[in-house]
C-alpha cells in the first residue's frame, strides 16, 4: 500500500496538470476570441475616423488606403454647418427625451402591478406587453400612415392639427413600440426586491402610491438608468419613423439630417463621415454620464438563482 502511494500521487499530479493545460487553453482560445471580436467592432469605428480627418481631394487622388499626407478638422466645422445640426439636434431632443419619459413612465407602473399583485391578468399583460415586440414596425406602417392622416390634434401639439408630420407622432410611437421591452425588463427587476421590503412598508401604512413612488422606483434606479441609456440610444438613432411619418424636412430628426450632406450626383464620403461622428456624440455622453448604473442595472441579480 505504501509503495502504490506515489503512482496515485503521481496520476493525480497528472490529472491536475491535464486539467490545467485544457483550462489554460480554454483561456487562451476565449481572450483570443473576443481580441478578434473587439478589432471587428471597433475596425469601422477607427476607419470612419481615418476617412473623416482626410481631405476629400487627397483620398479621391490617392485612394482611401493611401497613408494620411494631411489630417484636418475641417470636414467637422464644414458637415456641422452645411447640415445645420444644431436644429437637427434639438429636433432629436423634442422627440427622444419626452419618449424616453413616456416609456420608462408607462412600463415601470405596469411593471409594479405583474411584480407586486397577484391578479389573474398578470401573466396575459405580460405577454401581451412582450409580444408587441415581436412585431416588425414595417408590417404597421400603412395602417398607422392612415390612422395619423386621420387622428386630430390641438394646434399648441401639432401645426396641421394632425399626428402626422409632428413630432407628437413620433413620441407616440416610439414610446408604444418601446414600452414592451421596457415592461419585461422592469417586472422582472422588481420581482428581485425582496417582500419583506413590502410587508415593513404595508405595516407602517404605506399606500400603493407611495410604495411605488417612494420604494420600488427608487430601488429600481439602476435598471431604469440602464434602460434609458438603451432607449436614448435606439430612440435617437431611429430613422425608419422619421422618414415615414415626417413629411417636412426641417422636422426630422439628426439621423435625417445626414441626407443633407450627400449631392444628387456627388457624396462626399468624408464629410460624411464627419457628419456620422458628431451625430454619434450625444449618445456617447448620455452612456458616460450612466455608465455605472447602466453596468449594475444589467450585471444585478446576474448571480441569483
Amino acid at each position: 500500500m505504501t509503495a502504490a502511494t506515489p503512482v496515485i500521487d503521481r496520476a493525480a499530479s497528472q490529472a491536475v496538470a491535464t486539467r490545467a493545460q485544457k483550462v489554460s487553453a480554454g483561456r487562451v482560445g476565449a481572450h483570443a476570441f473576443l481580441a478578434i471580436a473587439t478589432l471587428l467592432w471597433i475596425t469601422p469605428i477607427v476607419w470612419a475616423i481615418y476617412t473623416s480627418l482626410r481631405p476629400y481631394n487627397e483620398t479621391s487622388k490617392y485612394g482611401y488606403l493611401s497613408w494620411p499626407r494631411h489630417l484636418t478638422f475641417k470636414n467637422f466645422t464644414t458637415a456641422w454647418t452645411q447640415a445645420d445640426m444644431i436644429h437637427y439636434f434639438w429636433n432629436s431632443v423634442m422627440i427622444t427625451v419626452p419618449a424616453v419619459i413616456l416609456a420608462l413612465g408607462f412600463a415601470s407602473c405596469v411593471a409594479f402591478v405583474v411584480a407586486r399583485f397577484n391578479f389573474w391578468f398578470n401573466v396575459p399583460l405580460l405577454i401581451i406587453f412582450t409580444a408587441g415586440n415581436l412585431l416588425p414596425q414595417q408590417v404597421v406602417i400603412t395602417p398607422l400612415y392612415r390612422i395619423y392622416l386621420t387622428i386630430h390634434v390641438p394646434h399648441a401639439i401639432s401645426s396641421n392639427g394632425l399626428l402626422y408630420d409632428s413630432y407628437a407622432g413620433l413620441v407616440v410611437i416610439n414610446t408604444a413600440f418601446q414600452v414592451g421591452f421596457c415592461v419585461f425588463v422592469l417586472s422582472n427587476y422588481m420581482k428581485t426586491i425582496p417582500h419583506e421590503i413590502k410587508e415593513a412598508a404595508l405595516i407602517d401604512g404605506a399606500s400603493v402610491w407611495t410604495q411605488f413612488w417612494k420604494l420600488t422606483l427608487p430601488l429600481c434606479r439602476p435598471a431604469l438608468a440602464a434602460l434609458a441609456t438603451l432607449l436614448t440610444t435606439w430612440i435617437y438613432n431611429d430613422f425608419f419613423w422619421a422618414i415615414a411619418l415626417i413629411s417636412t424636412g426641417n422636422k426630422r430628426p439628426i439621423t435625417s439630417a445626414l441626407a443633407n450632406l450627400q449631392g444628387q450626383f456627388f457624396v462626399n464620403q468624408n464629410l460624411l463621415a464627419a457628419g456620422a461622428l458628431i451625430t454619434a456624440v450625444p449618445t456617447l455622453l448620455v452612456y458616460v454620464i450612466l455608465q455605472r448604473q447602466f453596468i449594475a442595472g444589467l450585471s444585478l441579480g446576474s448571480s441569483k438563482g
